[in-house]
């Protein structure tokens, strides 16, 4: 019976140990983990801020919505066209975009305006 107990305590002790090295060694993954999950977090974002800005362009009567191209990187959205639009529509574009949560600012140098 004396064995029996020795046994089994060994058996837990090394049980614990072998968990605590298998968790030492998990907690590097999961830290790499959190930081790819923000990552993705801002990429969801930017691609959020892309969509919205996208779909209130081409909502907005008198904006060619179609013919401008959104581009988000970090929050910062930039503005571009092949299609000259008026002045007009430019500063348009720029104050519907700079409405938008998480927009943090916006390049128009690429709207072609007339």
């Amino acid at each position: 019976m004396k064995k029996f107990a020795i046994a089994a305590a060994t058996a837990a002790a090394l049980t614990l140990t072998l968990g605590n090295a298998a968790f030492a060694a998990e907690a590097a993954p999961m830290q790499l983990a959190a930081s790819e999950a923000t990552q993705a977090k801002e990429g969801v974002s930017d691609t959020w801020i892309t969509t919205k800005v996208k779909s209130d362009l081409v909502t907005e009567k008198g904006i060619p919505g179609t013919d401008i191209k959104v581009e988000t990187n970090k929050g910062v959205v930039s503005l571009s066209s092949t299609v000259a639009i008026t002045e007009a529509q430019k500063t348009t574009a720029v104050a519907i975009t700079k409405k938008i949560k998480g927009v943090r600012a916006v390049s128009a140098d690429g709207l072609k305006a007339e």
